[in-house]
């Protein structure tokens, strides 16, 4: 599809791209670099897949799952399992086996499952709940949460009412979280104890653009949030005080979430899906579900290490 620019659109960051992995996601999400072998993984949330990708050779190894793998982490000492916010809980998988070790299932009411999640910079998993019921999302009957795993059979819900949870990550030194409910558009800052976990302080980090609702974000080594923009064919760049500083074009509109890797960590991963669309509109618009790759060390950036789950950090 045509990539149309917002009205007042801000500057084009020039981060050519520099491979694109055909694979027609229905819903490509979760993206997380694995520095330890130079691997990519991604989850296809509704096909109950798990995708890795080892960059130096570009094969792609794809895995099943028992259920919808929602959101993951890498876990520390351990390259054989993740740490994984299943629709219902929290689990150890072991994607070449399969075998799911249950941490801390949840009772979610139903039309609502586990989202986006991530690993703080202390090795604490965390991941929010939403809404997957269309007519209790727009009545606003039901809402979701933002989890910290904390244990065998504990998981501790801290910030509540959200209809999507999106966003997730943690500022380069982790006393800084951000945190959103896509719906509303407005990615929210929280004041972040590193020692004891605990967010304080909300507000409105910043508010996206009318048609642009925040998906997932990363941070790079200078601080900037990258948001994965759905329903607007973009990713875009925040400087630390929620100003513009780029965007990047993606010829997709529901882009997904994001990811720095490669051996210097100056390539941005994206995700993207095909949710929700028609055959006509796939054919119309063939690129979504495609992971990008682009090269933003051209312009001046890189990226930070994904952090890893500490299993020690929730007592297992």
């Amino acid at each position: 599809m045509t990539n149309a620019r917002p009205p007042n659109a801000h500057p084009v960051l020039d981060a050519p791209l520099v491979a694109t992995f055909a694979l027609g996601n229905t819903l490509g999400e979760g993206v997380t670099w694995d520095e330890r072998d130079q691997s990519l993984w991604w989850t296809d949330i509704h096909e109950r897949r798990l995708h890795r990708l080892d960059w130096a050779s570009r094969a792609v190894e794809t895995f099943a799952a028992p259920e919808r793998v929602c959101s993951f982490g890498l876990i520390e000492g351990d390259s054989g399992r993740l740490v994984v916010a299943f629709e219902s809980g929290f689990a150890l998988f072991t994607p070449r086996s399969g075998v799911v070790e249950w941490l801390a299932r949840q009772d979610l009411p139903a039309g609502v499952r586990f989202n986006d999640g991530r690993v703080d910079r202390q090795g604490r998993f965390w991941a929010g709940t939403m809404v997957e019921d269309e007519a209790a999302r727009a009545a606003k009957s039901l809402a979701g949460a933002l989890y910290r795993l904390d244990g065998r059979d504990r998981a501790t819900p801290l910030v509540h009412g959200a209809l999507i949870s999106n966003s997730l990550c943690w500022s380069p030194d982790g006393t800084r979280m951000y945190y959103t409910d896509g719906p509303t558009r407005r990615i929210r800052a929280f004041d972040y104890d590193p020692a004891t976990g605990m967010p304080s302080n909300e507000r409105v980090f910043v508010t996206t653009e009318e048609g642009a609702f925040p998906d997932g974000a990363n941070i790079d080594a200078a601080g900037h949030l990258w948001s994965a923009q759905w329903g607007a064919s973009q990713v875009v760049r925040y400087a630390p005080d929620g100003s513009v500083s780029g965007v990047i074009p993606v010829p997709t509109a529901r882009v997904s979430c994001v990811a720095f890797g490669g051996p210097d960590l100056t390539l941005l991963f994206v995700t993207t899906a095909r949710e929700g669309m028609t055959a006509a509109e796939i054919a119309a618009d063939p690129d979504a579900g495609t992971l990008f790759v682009y090269d933003i060390g051209i312009i001046g950036t890189r990226g930070l290490v994904d952090s890893a789950f500490k299993l020690a950090s929730a007592g297992i």
